[in-house]
């Protein structure tokens, strides 16, 4: 349990182009959708959240030089103490998001200059008033990020400053290999995964046994279920599971963000954990019924 303080979050920013077509996408010929752009990322999804949410939040990211400006006016208007370092070189990450008509979604990612932050650009005083550092797994699928989220997370340790680390992407994780993301996020104290990814990690798509499977390591593990809710266990099995409420999907971008926003907004707060669950599943509802991954 975590009570007060701020949360530094690490993670990508990116543009997110949404894509919802009309019907099955047309090989070599042309299919009529909607497009949108919207801010995205995950790691900023996350801040965004968590700072609509009334949460001292302090955000840490790459972008492109030329982007700068406008991305730190857009995080403050959500409450949120933007770190951006501007990369001359590289622009700012994009994210094309195609939208079946269930709002599922399939992403073509672009991480542009999330992919040169360094540990030289980890702000490593904002430590001091860190109740959590909140980690978007994405940092850890390139060799330059994923050296500066194990900088700082070796800081945070060395501090007993807790850290929670969001699987990020089924996709990747097979990529890297599940030994190698397992051995990047020892000592990192809660997981936050969806089903796809919790099977990956764990080998086993049973919640009970993913839960003792995946506890070994992490101290919490918190499992993101879809339209089934949520649940929460650790080394010793389930401890308790909470169903969702049935809403309209529009979009699932940016939910997984979303609820986890909700829960640590919740702990910070002083709630129990059931209700640290339950706020994390009303926040994820929340995410689907509008199009980005971001509140409006």
């Amino acid at each position: 349990m975590i009570i007060g303080g701020r949360v530094l979050v690490v993670g990508d920013v990116m543009t997110d182009v949404i894509v919802r077509p009309e019907g099955p996408l047309v090989r070599g010929s042309d299919r009529r959708a909607a497009i949108q752009s919207r801010p995205g990322g995950s790691g900023a999804n996350q801040a965004v959240w968590l700072g609509s949410m009334g949460t001292k939040v302090s955000f840490v990211a790459r972008v492109g030089a030329r982007d700068k400006p406008h991305l730190e006016a857009y995080f403050k208007g959500f409450h949120v103490d933007p770190i951006l370092v501007a990369d001359a070189q590289r622009p700012s990450g994009v994210l094309v998001t195609i939208v079946d008509p269930d709002g599922e979604r399939s992403f073509l990612t672009d991480r542009g200059a999330n992919l040169a932050l360094s540990p030289s650009d980890m702000p490593v005083w904002l430590l001091d008033e860190a109740a959590l550092v909140l980690v978007s797994g994405y940092s850890l699928f390139a060799e330059g990020p994923r050296r500066a989220v194990q900088w700082l997370a070796e800081e945070a340790r060395q501090r007993k400053i807790p850290i929670a680390i969001d699987a990020a992407s089924v996709g990747f994780l097979r990529e890297v290999g599940i030994a190698q993301f397992l051995d990047w996020t020892r000592g990192m104290s809660t997981l936050f995964a969806n089903d796809d990814e919790a099977t990956a990690l764990s080998g086993t798509d049973v919640l009970a046994e993913q839960m003792t499977r995946l506890g070994a390591q992490f101290a919490r593990v918190i499992i993101k279920r879809g339209a089934r809710g949520a649940a929460i266990g650790d080394a010793k099995g389930l401890r308790f599971e909470l169903p969702a409420p049935v809403v309209e999907v529009i979009d699932t971008t940016g939910a997984g963000d979303a609820f986890a926003a909700g829960f640590l907004s919740a702990e910070l707060s002083g709630a129990a954990e059931e209700d640290c669950l339950a706020r994390g599943i009303a926040a994820g509802s929340e995410a689907v019924r509008h199009v980005g991954g971001q509140p409006d």
